[in-house]
Formats: C-alpha cells, sequence, structure tokens
C-alpha cells in the first residue's frame, strides 16, 4: 500500500526536517489518549501526512487555511479521489501529448487563465491546481493582489500531474481530518483535552526580497506574527500543546530579536533546512529555522535522559594533539 504524502509541492514544506520536527514533540505524546492534531496553517500538509501514520493514538485532526482553493484540494482528495483522478489523467494525458515547449506553454497559460476565473466547480479546481503546481515555474504558489496566480510557465519534460496512488493513500488518511477554510484563530474551537497544535504560518521575510509568503492576497505582516503569538499565548492559557516553526530572523541579522523577544517566555529552539526556492543558486542553502514549544520535556530531552552510556576508554595522546588537549 503507498505511502501518504504531500499531493502538492509548497514553498517551506516540512519533509525535510520532519525528524527534527518529531524529536521536539511531547515527550509522552505518543502515549496521549484519544489526541487530536490541528493545524492552523496545513500548506502542503508533510506534517499532518507523517503525524497520522506515525501516531495512531491520534483519533481526530483539524486542519486549516486562509487559501480557498488549497482547502477545496484538500476537501476533493478526501471526499471525491476516483472523480479527481479521472480529471487528472485526462489533462495529463493532453499535456504530454503535446510535443513543443510553445504548445505546452500555450496550454499552460489557457489553464491558468481558466484558473483563475475562480468559477469552477471542485473537480475542475482541484484539477488546474494540480496541474498549475506541477507545470509552473519551482512549483511555487504564488498570487497577486487580486488573488489571481500568477507563476510563470515551468520547462518540465515529463511532470506527473495525475499521482493516482499518492491520491489514493492520502484520501484514506484524511478520512478522520476535518478541514477548515478561513483565519487560524477559528481553529481554536476544534481542540479537546489532549490536543497539540503545530503552527506553520508564513515566514517572516529575511529580507525585503526573500518574501515568499504571497500564498493568498492577504499579506501576513509583523502584525500578523504578533497576533499569531497571542494565539499562542491563548493555546497555552488553556493548557494546550503547541510547537510552531518560523525563519530565524537572527541568524541572519545578530540584531534582529523579533521572535527572540516575542516568544521569549517559550522555549525556543534552531533547527537547520535547506531552501532552494531562490531564482540565483548562488543564493540557495542551508540556514536556520527557529522551532517554538510551550512544554520542556520534548522526545529528544527524554532520549538524552534515559540513553545509558557504556564506559568510554580512549587511548593516551602524546605530542602536539596531547598539548592541544
Amino acid at each position: 500500500m503507498a505511502k501518504a504524502k504531500p499531493f502538492i509541492k509548497w514553498v517551506g514544506g516540512k519533509t525535510q526536517l520532519i525528524e527534527q520536527l518529531d524529536r521536539q514533540l511531547p515527550a509522552d505524546f505518543g502515549n496521549w489518549q484519544d489526541a487530536t492534531y490541528i493545524e492552523p496553517f496545513v500548506g502542503g500538509g508533510a506534517m499532518l501526512f507523517y503525524m497520522l501514520q506515525q501516531y495512531p493514538n491520534i483519533t481526530h485532526a483539524v486542519i486549516n487555511d486562509i487559501n480557498p482553493d488549497l482547502t477545496v484540494c484538500y476537501r476533493t482528495v478526501r471526499d471525491n479521489p476516483d472523480m479527481l483522478i479521472e480529471s487528472l489523467r485526462d489533462i495529463q494525458n493532453a499535456y504530454l501529448a503535446l510535443t513543443t515547449e510553445e504548445a505546452r506553454k500555450e496550454f499552460f497559460l489557457a489553464v491558468r487563465a481558466r484558473y483563475n476565473e475562480k468559477n469552477l466547480d471542485p473537480i475542475e479546481n482541484t484539477t488546474k491546481f494540480f496541474f498549475l503546481n506541477r507545470t509552473c515555474f519551482n512549483g511555487l504558489y504564488r498570487v497577486n493582489k487580486k488573488g489571481l496566480f500568477n507563476v510563470p510557465f515551468g520547462k518540465y519534460a515529463n511532470p506527473l500531474i495525475c499521482d493516482e496512488m499518492t491520491i489514493r493513500a492520502d484520501s484514506r488518511l484524511l478520512q478522520c481530518v476535518e478541514i477548515l477554510t478561513g483565519d487560524f484563530e477559528a481553529t481554536f474551537g476544534h481542540a479537546t483535552n489532549n490536543t497539540l497544535f503545530y503552527l506553520d504560518p508564513p515566514y517572516r521575510p529575511l529580507s525585503d526580497t526573500s518574501n515568499f509568503n504571497d500564498y493568498t492576497k492577504e499579506s501576513f505582516n509583523d502584525d500578523a506574527q504578533v497576533r499569531l503569538k497571542e494565539y499562542c499565548d491563548r493555546i497555552h492559557q488553556a493548557e494546550h500543546k503547541f510547537m510552531l516553526s518560523n525563519s530565524d530572523c537572527k541568524g541572519k541579522n545578530e540584531e534582529d530579536n523579533f521572535f527572540d523577544v516575542l516568544y521569549g517566555e517559550y522555549k525556543i529552539e534552531r533547527v537547520w533546512a535547506f531552501r532552494n526556492i531562490n531564482s540565483d543558486a548562488s543564493k540557495r542553502g542551508k540556514l536556520t529555522e527557529i522551532l517554538v514549544h510551550n512544554y520542556d520535556n520534548t522526545k529528544a530531552i527524554a532520549y538524552i535522559d534515559n540513553l545509558q552510556l557504556e564506559p568510554c576508554y580512549v587511548a593516551e595522546e602524546t605530542g602536539p594533539l596531547r598539548n592541544a588537549l
């Protein structure tokens, strides 16, 4: 049986960070009874699919996004996988039958224009969303201030537009997931006794030219980051647990203490990530991101505390190395 995984490419996706994120979960999370898992900014869903497969004690999950086209995708994958697969096969066959780059670009632009009309039924809307995601430049999802998708054509030789096995695996897993569309604060009322929130908002830009959070026509500025922190306070006061990801502004500029001050009362960890969305290859590479959480004992700490170290014998060093030690 195929493994569930993100059905779209998404800037800032967490696939590469999953192991680091898992180590920062509450140490006893796997033992929570009837756990509820909530993602107020679901994006590509890498963490969602991982958590639902790794932790069977999650009996209820809630995802949300302010982007209605994205949440329509999740609902369509969950509720109508067969119709979606048939529609994706049709558009994939039509596109791959085109033999010139010029013809494919013309096809892409026609699909993009139709998608931007915003009057499509869920199957057609999701089909075009998938198609654009797999054939646009770098798999970006970006809209302008009018909410229109404006990413240019990508030159891919043989893109997989209809990934039937992934859609079916994801559909099975999403059966226990409630899908919301709206502001992140609307997720609070869905928390139960044992609830973990994972918050992965649009990241705070590290520079004026690195703003890749245009997933919706509404910007996520510093005022929104402060409002999100206040939402985390609300989660904490209700005695729920949360973990939050964001960019590490301090890693770019030592004097930028925005998040260190904002989340100063919580635990802040830093993890390494690789980002390759910059069109200039020389500006891609490793950078740190922050993880904020409101609990002390993580899986990583519990592992270290429980690790039984064997006695270690080291041969006596001589010469320059010994002096250096």
